[in-house]
């Protein structure tokens, strides 16, 4: 878990704050100038919040954690190594350090977007209100409005299901080619296709159950 979530959350979250701080006054701006400034806070918690932060987590653990622990690191790429030394090391790491890994990369998920999603709120409430504590109230019924229980069950759901997602496909993946006896011929990572086919399926799938 530290090495999946803890060592990159600073770095994560400050990038993922400088990103959502250009798009929030892009968004401000944008809803001035047409005189929908009333609307703009809630536009950046749904599409913020609620959309592009539990799929950025998703995919930067993806890439970090799950997707470096492919046949690789497994011992199978090497070059001159038998297939069965090869299979027979990667089934000894997998043993080791399989179910410490699932429970990393699903960790990392959830932990990097909820920190994501505090900040990005806070940056929300200061670019709209600045410092003064007098917009708390309709800040906080703005956020209610928008959290509200169905669409908070959604959120939590989703963001687990993204957890679940980046920590089970590739590491079914690299399973599935050792059963198999497979060698990598290719760059592309164990089950990242597959991974990135999910992870859309279930945004659109969230999407889908909320606006359509």
């Amino acid at each position: 878990m530290y090495a999946s979530a803890w060592q990159v959350l600073p770095w994560f979250t400050l990038l993922t704050a400088l990103v959502s701080l250009v798009i929030i006054r892009i968004v401000l701006v944008t809803a001035q100038s047409y005189g929908l400034s009333r609307f703009a806070l809630e536009m950046v918690v749904r599409v913020l919040v609620l959309e592009l932060i539990p799929l950025s987590a998703a995919l930067f653990a993806a890439l970090r954690s799950s997707m470096a622990f492919d046949a690789a690191a497994l011992g199978l790429a090497r070059s001159g190594v038998p297939v069965d030394a090869a299979a027979g090391e990667a089934l000894q790491r997998l043993r080791r350090d399989l179910v410490p890994q699932l429970l990393a990369n699903a960790f990392s998920v959830l932990s990097l977007a909820m920190a994501s999603s505090v900040v990005v709120l806070v940056l929300a409430y200061l670019n709209v209100y600045g410092l003064s504590p007098w917009g708390l109230g309709d800040y906080t019924r703005t956020v209610g409005r928008v959290f509200d229980p169905t669409v908070t069950v959604g959120f939590v759901c989703k963001t687990v299901l993204f957890g679940l997602a980046v920590a089970v496909i590739p590491s079914a993946a690299i399973l599935e080619s050792l059963r198999h006896g497979w060698r990598q011929r290719s760059n592309v990572q164990p089950g990242a296709l597959r991974l990135l086919f999910v992870l859309l399926l279930i945004e659109a799938s969230s999407l889908a159950l909320k606006y359509v």
